[in-house]
């Protein structure tokens, strides 16, 4: 009989599976790769792949792995866990809001018209 596990685990527990999802998330949109794509290459099923971006505690640890390996090949979990990944800190710092800086006096005055 098939257990859902997300009626078995506590409320952390969920909360941590959401955080990983969105590892996975941001490394395969950093990546540039779709998800089907990810999938494929993968192995796995779309329907697999969604649920690992959706944080559904159920997904068995080796398509996780593989998944992540389709994504970025020689990727550690861990390394996923800790965001040292270049492409990820880059899709964060594109993502930030920028701060506009005021308009000196001349420039304003090159401006009025």
């Amino acid at each position: 009989m098939r257990v859902d596990q997300q009626l078995t685990l506590a409320s952390k527990q969920l909360g941590q599976s959401a955080e990983i999802a969105e590892c996975f998330v941001s490394l395969r949109l950093a990546r540039h790769v779709r998800q089907g794509e990810a999938a494929v290459r993968a192995g796995l099923s779309r329907a697999t792949a969604q649920r690992i971006e959706k944080g559904d505690p159920g997904v068995a640890i080796g398509a996780l792995l593989r998944y992540l390996d389709a994504i970025a090949p020689g990727m550690t979990l861990l390394k996923l866990l800790n965001g040292d990944d270049p492409a990820i800190l880059a899709l964060e710092r594109r993502s930030r809001p920028q701060r506009v800086r005021e308009l000196s006096k001349a420039e304003m005055k090159a401006l009025d018209f």
